[in-house]
């Protein structure tokens, strides 16, 4: 029995296994370089630029998760996690178009219920 002789390498598998490292480090590359959680806004005919100020981000993603400056926070953990921050601090609140009205309708309840005065609702300008 004769033993082969390789004088090539295939380089093919490698290519193919490059291309796909290369585009999931492009998409992932995209997310960490905008830094933000993105929410598909509602329209509003007098939205204006948001100011700088130290405040607190609520975002309610489509699927119903609620995040505070980036953290996940659970349903059932909100009121602690509320519990945190004083009644005047400006809290800013981002929600989905498509999330469920429920969700926002809860974490109301709740900043009420803790005398949150400072709310703002996050909605983008028609064009």
């Amino acid at each position: 029995m004769q033993i082969k002789k390789f004088d090539t390498i295939n380089v093919v598998p490698f290519i193919d296994i490059m291309l796909v490292l290369l585009v999931i480090v492009l998409t992932t590359a995209t997310f960490v370089a905008k830094g933000i959680i993105p929410v598909d806004l509602p329209s509003s005919q007098s939205a204006t630029k948001q100011d700088n100020k130290k405040n607190l981000t609520i975002t309610i993603k489509e699927n119903g998760e609620i995040l505070f400056d980036k953290i996940v926070v659970l349903e059932k953990n909100l009121e602690t996690e509320l519990s945190k921050y004083k009644a005047n601090m400006p809290i800013h609140i981002n929600c989905d178009k498509k999330a469920k009205f429920n969700s926002f309708i809860i974490l109301l309840d709740i900043l009420k219920e803790k005398e949150f005065k400072n709310l703002g609702i996050i909605t983008k300008k028609d064009s």
